[in-house]
């Protein structure tokens, strides 16, 4: 007598795909959210579950400003519902600025320091501009000092 394919393989198991939701909070996981990452995940949970999409009911169970709640969720709509966007962007500046003072300029600073070890940067200032005869801000020299 012959057995049936089933007896071979398996049994299929149902494929339980988590609601959307839990999605979002498993990717916050994931992405290693602080608290406060977490928490706005959960503001948009409750929008869209308890409060049925009401901002007022949202902003006041969490205890923050609808202004604050707008701002959030306009982010997270903007980028398509992704949980990245949840979290906090990086405060740094753009540009940073770099040290302006040359080589030239740095040996010229400490040549003069080394002969006049009792002057500040202002008397520094005059004597460079003097000898060099080129404009130097005496924040320049005073980096180099220090």
């Amino acid at each position: 007598m012959r057995k049936p394919a089933s007896f071979y393989f398996f049994k299929s198991k149902p494929i339980v795909l988590k609601d959307r939701y839990e999605q979002w909070r498993g990717v916050a996981g994931l992405l290693g959210f602080t608290t406060q990452e977490r928490l706005r995940v959960e503001w948009m949970v409750f929008y869209y579950t308890a409060a049925k999409e009401k901002v007022t009911l949202t902003a006041q169970h969490f205890g923050i400003s609808r202004k604050t709640f707008h701002k959030w969720f306009k982010r997270f709509k903007d980028s398509k519902y992704k949980v990245r966007s949840l979290a906090d962007r990086s405060r740094a500046p753009h540009r940073k600025r770099r040290w302006e003072v040359t080589l030239i300029q740095e040996e010229r600073i400490r040549h003069l320091r080394k002969r006049y070890p009792y002057y500040g940067k202002k008397k520094l200032k005059v004597l460079y501009e003097k000898e060099y005869s080129e404009d130097i801000s005496t924040w320049k020299i005073e980096r180099v000092i220090r």
